[in-house]
């Protein structure tokens, strides 16, 4: 196995090192996302797995490099973009609280009014682009901008074919948008909104860029530049958002095991942070009925117990 480094004494490189050769031993790695053409194609044994601390230093294993469909992963970002401008007012329009049902239920939209449970099932998250979309004139280009000066690449980009993909199939966030305008809690026009979801969705990073990216939240809401995107209570908020409702409807079993705030998406992908050590990105498209890696979950319970970083 090649590992890379950017650091002659990266900490925690051991402990990944050990984690990646346990998880090429591990069978069962779960299923692709089939009902997204663009992604059913992905091989479930990859695995890659990447740590950025605070001073900017990455490093990982195996596919770390490899850039990967990022899916719901992105909707910690734009949380974060749009909580910046606005504040507490975002928490009228969209709840706090784990949702309990599948990441692209109906249900619960007509007995909450259409104030959607979390900013991370697909209601919430298309509230928060639209209101984002609002103060921007452009979510998606915002995200994107945001997560190339984060990682230092600027040749990250959306995947064209993943987004074509996802608008082809997106009859359900089509009809979670409409539901939600209907009470008022839309402002842009809906084919508009989705485009900027449909392509916020479809950004391709590597576990690399996104452990870069998501270190602002480790260092309580300062940017790799030093500046402030966060107040240190917002950056609480959104740490505090991912570790209940950042794996779907699997956050319970996700903090008992992991013990971190994270986020997933159905490209294999998820994030989690140690608040004032360090960020981390694993990726392996294998997912579990939930719509979480199976071996990401693994290897961020075995990270956490190697270590003994958790937030409890």
């Amino acid at each position: 196995m090649v590992i890379m480094t950017m650091t002659s004494s990266p900490t925690f490189l051991p402990v990944l090192e050990r984690i990646a050769e346990e998880m090429e031993r591990t069978p069962g790695r779960g299923r692709p996302a089939d009902y997204i053409p663009a992604l059913a194609a992905c091989d479930p044994r990859s695995f890659g797995m990447a740590v950025a601390e605070l001073d900017g230093t990455v490093y990982g294993v195996g596919d770390w490099r490899q850039p990967f469909s990022t899916q719901s992963i992105t909707k910690v970002f734009t949380l974060a973009l749009d909580l910046a401008r606005e504040g507490d007012e975002l928490w009228e329009h969209v709840g706090r609280e784990p949702s309990g049902n599948p990441f692209n239920s109906l249900v619960q939209l007509e007995y909450e009014n259409g104030i959607p449970r979390n900013p991370f099932i697909n209601a919430g998250a298309l509230v928060v682009t639209d209101r984002l979309q609002t103060r921007t004139a452009d979510a998606a280009g915002e995200l994107l901008a945001f997560l190339r000066a984060e990682s230092g690449n600027p040749s990250l980009d959306f995947d064209k074919e993943v987004a074509a993909s996802e608008s082809q199939h997106g009859d359900r966030n089509a009809a979670l948008a409409h539901f939600m305008a209907s009470y008022g809690n839309i402002d842009n026009d809906i084919p508009v909104l989705l485009d900027q979801y449909f392509r916020q969705c479809s950004v391709a990073a590597s576990c690399a860029d996104l452990a870069l990216a998501t270190t602002f939240l480790a260092r309580h809401g300062i940017r790799s530049d030093g500046t402030r995107l966060l107040t240190r209570s917002q950056a609480k908020q959104v740490n505090a958002v991912m570790l209940t409702c950042g794996t779907y409807d699997a956050a319970g079993e996700f903090a008992y095991r992991v013990g971190l705030p994270g986020k997933s998406g159905v490209g294999g992908g998820i994030i989690a942070v140690v608040p004032g050590r360090c960020a981390l990105c694993v990726w392996s498209p294998g997912l579990d009925e939930r719509g979480n890696s199976v071996a990401g979950v693994a290897a961020l319970d075995r990270f956490t117990t190697l270590t003994g970083l958790s937030v409890f």
